[in-house]
C-alpha cells in the first residue's frame, strides 16, 4: 500500500541505527564490548611515556645512579655535556633534593638553582624561551655541570610542573639521598668531638638550609630531621645552606626521640634550646664532650616528648619582650657559644 514506507512497517528506515537492512532489529553484544567504550584514563607524564626525551632522560639517570655513575648527557642542543666526578653517591652533593625528583619552574628560580650548584637530573626549555638571557645562562651552567638540556613543549612543562608558571623553564633536581642517624655519630672534622644538631618541628626549608651552613661552619658533624612533619632537603634548603649541603651529610629519623636515645646509648650529652631553660646557652657543661643541639621551630620550641629526652635546657638570654628566634638564627648563636666553650677548654 502507499502509505507503508519502505524498510519496515513501524516506519524506521533500513540500515539505520540499531537495524538491518531489512528492518529487523540488530543483535546486542550482550556487554562485552562495553571495554571498548571506556577511556584509557589521563595522560601521563613525560618522564613516563616510552620514548620520549624526558622519559629517555629520566631512564638514563636512574640507571647511572644505580651504577654509580655521572649523570651528565650530551646537550640536545647542540655540543657534549661535560661530566662532573662530584656527582656520585660516596659524596653529598650528588643526593640531590627531596625524597622524589622536584621541579624547580621560573626563569629567575632555575638559573638561581643552578648558580647555586643544586644537583639536577634535566634542564627542560621551551623553543623560545631561549631568547630570554637568564633562560641562555641556565642552559650554559647546565651544559657545564652535565646536566641533560631537553627541549619541551608549553603543555609538557606544565603537565611537568603541575600548572606552575613556569616562563617556558623547569629544572628537574635529584631525590636527596638521607644519612642514617647513627653515621653522624663519628668525629667531627679533623678528628674533633661529635656535634649533631637535630631539628624538631622546623618546617621551612630555608631555616633548613641556614642551620646546615651554620652547622658546616661551626665544625658540626651533621643534622637529623624527622621524616614527617618537618622540613627536607629540597631546592630551597639548598640555596639556603649556600653549598655548605655538599659538605655536611643530613639523616632522617623515622623518630626523633629515639634518636636522640640512641645518641646518648652512644655516649652523648644533649642540649634542647628552649626559653624556659635554666641555663644559658654560654655555660653548658657539656659542651666540652660528643653532644647533639636539639633545637625546636620558632613559636612552639620543642615538644614535649622531645624535651624530656634531653639532658638539659639551655636558652639564649635576650632582652625582655622580644620575640622567639627562628631556628637558623637560634641554632648559630647556639653552636658559635657551643664552639668557644670548646676552643676554651681545649
Amino acid at each position: 500500500m502507499s502509505g507503508q514506507k519502505k524498510g519496515g512497517s513501524d516506519g524506521r528506515s533500513a540500515g539505520g541505527g540499531g537495524y538491518t537492512k531489512r528492518g529487523k532489529p540488530r543483535p546486542g553484544t550482550g556487554g562485552y564490548r562495553k571495554d571498548r567504550l571506556e577511556g584509557k584514563g589521563p595522560t601521563p607524564p613525560a618522564s613516563a611515556r616510552p620514548g620520549h626525551p624526558a622519559q629517555r632522560a629520566a631512564a638514563a639517570a636512574a640507571r647511572a645512579e644505580r651504577n654509580g655513575r655521572p649523570t651528565g648527557r650530551g646537550n640536545e642542543r647542540g655540543g657534549v655535556s661535560r661530566d662532573r666526578s662530584e656527582y656520585s653517591k660516596e659524596n653529598p652533593a650528588a643526593r640531590g633534593s627531596g625524597e622524589g625528583p622536584e621541579m624547580v619552574a621560573g626563569r629567575n628560580s632555575v638559573v638561581e638553582s643552578l648558580r647555586a650548584g643544586i644537583p639536577a637530573m634535566a634542564l627542560y626549555v621551551t623553543g623560545r624561551a631561549h631568547e630570554d638571557e637568564r633562560v641562555a645562562e641556565s642552559v650554559q651552567l647546565a651544559s657545564e655541570a652535565g646536566i641533560a638540556v631537553l627541549e619541551s613543549s608549553v603543555v609538557e612543562l606544565d603537565r611537568l610542573t603541575g600548572g606552575a608558571i613556569h616562563q617556558g623553564v623547569a629544572l628537574r633536581v635529584r631525590p636527596y639521598e638521607y644519612a642514617h642517624p647513627e653515621d653522624l655519630a663519628s668525629d667531627g672534622p679533623g678528628g674533633s668531638l661529635p656535634l649533631i644538631v637535630a631539628l624538631d618541628g622546623v618546617t621551612d626549608p630555608r631555616n633548613l638550609g641556614a642551620v646546615i651552613r651554620s652547622a658546616a661552619a661551626f665544625g658540626a658533624t651533621g643534622v637529623v630531621v624527622p621524616s614527617r612533619r618537618s622540613a627536607g632537603v629540597t631546592a630551597g634548603a639548598w640555596k639556603a645552606s649556600a653549598g655548605a649541603l655538599a659538605r655536611l651529610p643530613v639523616a632522617q629519623a623515622v623518630n626523633l626521640t629515639r634518636a636522640i636515645e640512641g645518641y646518648k646509648s652512644l655516649g652523648f650529652f644533649v642540649a634542647g634550646l628552649d626559653a624556659e631553660g635554666r641555663d644559658d646557652v654560654r655555660d653548658m657543661s657539656i659542651a666540652d664532650g660528643p653532644m647533639v643541639l636539639v633545637v625546636g621551630s620558632e613559636g612552639r620550641g620543642l615538644s614535649r616528648v622531645v624535651a624530656g629526652a634531653c639532658d638539659l635546657l639551655v636558652r639564649i638570654p635576650m632582652a625582655s619582650g622580644n620575640e622567639s628566634l627562628n631556628a637558623g638564627i637560634a641554632a648559630s648563636i647556639a653552636l658559635y657559644e657551643i664552639a668557644g666553650v670548646r676552643a676554651r677548654r681545649g
